[in-house]
């Protein structure tokens, strides 16, 4: 009953400004309840539900990453059916050779980190 009485008071009042009499209205105020109970408070709320959006947006943009890369792999694995390709792509990425051979790898100054030169 206090409650009540508190907003008949503010209502008689004549130099409430109208727009806050609109806010005492009791459908109002339900609806502003409503509002504030779906936005922050419900386990449904709508944070969560942008949060979600967000994750499912990342997913896809993975997803679709990923797609390429297969592709891109698929290529590569049908370029290496080739025996040459496949002595080549050997030869360049793990220093392979024949067993009649030798190989040396020539290093620039340019092409060796700095943290190496520095320990020389």
């Amino acid at each position: 009953m206090k409650l009540k009485s508190y907003f008949e008071k503010l209502r008689n009042i004549p130099a409430l400004i109208p727009v806050f009499a609109i806010f005492l209205n009791k459908y109002v105020l339900i609806i502003l309840v409503f509002i504030i109970w779906m936005f922050f408070l419900d386990t449904n709320s709508w944070f969560i539900h942008r949060e979600l959006d967000q994750e499912i947006k990342e997913l896809k943009d993975n997803k679709e990453y990923y797609k390429k890369e297969i592709v891109k792999d698929q290529k590569s694995i049908k370029t290496l059916k080739d025996s040459n390709e496949l002595e080549k792509f050997a030869r360049e990425e793990y220093f392979m050779k024949r067993d009649n051979e030798e190989i040396y790898i020539i290093e620039h100054e340019d092409s060796i980190p700095k943290k190496q030169q520095n320990d020389d």
